[in-house]
């Protein structure tokens, strides 16, 4: 009998596929490992400075260090994850020759954000000199981490489309990609526009190709060289580096560790069966139950994301059951969704925080008030639009009691955060370590085995650093904009609408609404933060007030197209068209516009 031998092309995709499951597998632990380090650190900071007294000399910058080799290991992990943040709406309205060339150019932003890390890393080690006076290490190791990360990327881009059957695609990219790196410091294009317009329009050609975000964000940085940029790739890196090097961004990891052992412990469904026990009885019981159970996760988990992907998976398959039309019931867990980014702890406010200097406690008091008068204009919009067929009977006292009960460990996660940061007893990142802590033991104690514990760690580290690869190559851009002074400009602009808070807060509104469309929410926040909130101070509105406004404003990009990362997630879980969901969101999107109405009107009362 004879066998047919495999084609050349076929043994290279295997054999790629094999490696670069291999490379995922090593970095998947590294990345795991690397957290569950940084948690002992932290953890051994408090427990050293409050049962003994003493303190641990060089454990911020150890911790910073550890922070930023998570997120250069961990960058290729969310290559091609929802975690990349690509917006790959346009690319995929073309006819499939046009698919092919745009993906083609995401690849060369990639192959460049490589190379910028690589050789601007290893450029930067052999310029820069000392020892770090709390660790004894040489300074040069933390942009290390950062070239070797970046030849990472490289690798695993090569891989992955090497798995695909795509070599044509990345060995065009690969070379196209090498020779603009290597052409850019030699190019002198003498555009009079302002490095920072041309930075934004060369990242929003990535964004329309489908390039992954901060690789739209950090090949931009570098090329706009040839056009006049103040910065070069080593300034680009070290800027970068340096976005990424603060110790409140460490928070992120922990609130995102916390919530998915949480999810992994069953603590989660306890918070579900508390709120069907308050409101499943009434009109709309599920879809309120659904509403209130995300109020309850939000003060656990801290991310909108973990939530809709709870809630989509827990809640779906129940309200169409119930009737619902699988769209509505799609639309009502999204909608909801968005309430994890406002209610304490919120990684969104501690974006904001690292990036406008803002109280991080403050933030969270002003997250409660927004996330409470969110709730409330979105159950008033399920109960007027849903009509539920199957109403749930009414829990009796003693059901509301056992369920109030076996809800007091997820509980217990919000007092340690809130109450610990606003009493100032610890630090934003060590009430995050905390409650990351705390919510491992309740997953050892409810048998979790290994694999779910690693399962945690890894997807924790694997989004800590997608987000922190974010945080970081938005700097060059922040810095270009400062340098251009866009922040004057609205001023200016502002002035000359009077520059009252009514005229701030319309304009500063419209800019985000229009900003939210096509950046994600951590990106318009680190972009746009800064420049908007001098102008809100010096109309006279309260700064952490009009923080809150920020992040109510982007956080509910998250519900409308083209981005909609909240419709997509639902969308991906449920196996519903995200454009039937786009539709069916328009009544929740309504109640939470008229939700930041009034918290924009209470800005401007009080």
């Amino acid at each position: 009998m004879e066998t047919t031998e495999p084609l050349p092309g076929e043994g290279l995709a295997r054999i790629s596929s094999q490696l670069l499951k291999r490379l995922e597998a090593v970095l998947g632990w590294l990345c795991a490992a690397l957290l569950a380090i940084l948690l002992a650190v932290v953890l051994a900071t408090v427990v050293l400075r409050y049962v003994f007294s003493a303190g641990f000399m060089g454990s911020e910058d150890l911790s910073v260090w550890l922070h930023v080799a998570l997120i250069a290991f961990g960058a290729p992990l969310s290559l091609n994850s929802a975690l990349a943040m690509r917006l790959d709406v346009f690319a995929n309205l073309l006819p499939p020759s046009g698919r092919i060339v745009a993906n083609a150019i995401a690849d060369i932003f990639t192959v460049l954000t490589g190379l910028i890390l690589s050789f601007g890393g290893s450029e930067i080690m052999t310029m820069l000199g000392g020892v770090s006076p709390t660790l004894g290490l040489p300074e040069w190791i933390r942009f290390g981490f950062l070239g070797a990360g970046g030849s990472l990327l490289l690798a695993a881009v090569l891989l992955q489309r090497l798995a695909d059957g795509k070599a044509v695609q990345i060995v065009t990219a690969g070379m196209i990609g090498a020779a603009l790196y290597f052409a850019v410091p030699h190019l002198d294009l003498g555009f009079n526009w302002p490095p920072s317009i041309v930075l934004g329009l060369i990242a929003a050609i990535g964004l329309v190709v489908a390039a992954p975000l901060p690789h739209a964000f950090l090949a931009a940085a570098y090329v706009v060289i040839a056009f006049g940029s103040t910065l070069p790739e080593p300034a680009v890196v070290a800027s970068t580096v340096t976005g990424m090097s603060k110790f409140l961004l460490l928070a992120i990891p922990f609130f995102l560790l916390a919530g998915g052992l949480l999810t992994a412990s069953g603590v989660a469904n306890q918070l579900v069966r508390f709120a069907s026990a308050l409101v499943g009885h009434r009109r709309a019981g599920l879809a309120q139950t659904t509403l209130l159970t995300s109020v309850l996760f939000s003060g656990a988990s801290g991310s909108s994301v973990a939530n809709a992907a709870f809630g989509a998976s827990t809640f779906q398959p129940e309200l169409v059951k119930r009737g619902y039309p699988p769209a509505q019931a799609a639309a009502i867990i999204a909608s909801t969704s968005v309430l994890d980014n406002i209610i304490p702890p919120s990684v969104a406010f501690l974006i904001l925080a690292a990036a406008t200097n803002l109280s991080v406690g403050s933030l969270l008091v002003g997250g409660f008030f927004a996330g409470g008068v969110m709730a409330v204009c979105l159950a008033v919009a399920i109960h007027l639009t849903v009509r539920e067929q199957q109403p749930q009977p009414r829990a009796g006292r003693a059901e509301r009691w056992n369920a109030a009960i076996g809800a007091i460990p997820a509980f217990g996660l919000g007092i340690i955060v809130v109450v610990g940061i606003r009493m100032g007893v610890v630090t934003t990142t060590e009430a995050a370590a905390l409650a990351a802590i705390y919510t491992l033991l309740l997953g050892i104690g409810a048998r979790l085995r290994f694999g779910s514990l690693f399962s945690a760690f890894r997807q924790a580290a694997t989004e800590a650093s997608a987000i922190g690869l974010l945080i970081g190559t938005a700097g060059p851009f922040a810095f270009l904009l400062a340098v251009d002074d866009v922040s004057g400009l609205i001023s200016n602009l502002t002035s000359a609408l009077g520059g009252s808070a009514i005229a701030v807060l319309l304009l500063s509104n419209l800019i985000l609404l229009v900003v939210g469309l096509v950046l994600d929410i951590g990106a318009a926040i680190l972009l746009f933060g800064p420049i908007l909130l001098p102008a809100a101070v010096a109309a006279g509105i309260d700064p952490v007030h009009f923080g809150v406004i920020i992040v109510v404003n982007l956080m509910i990009h998250g519900l409308t197209p083209p981005l909609g990362m909240l419709i997509f997630v639902v969308s991906g879980v449920t196996r519903l068209p995200a454009s039937a969901l786009f539709r069916a969101v328009v009544p929740y999107l309504f109640a939470l516009l008229v939700a930041l109405a009034i918290i924009c009107a209470w800005a401007i009362i009080f």
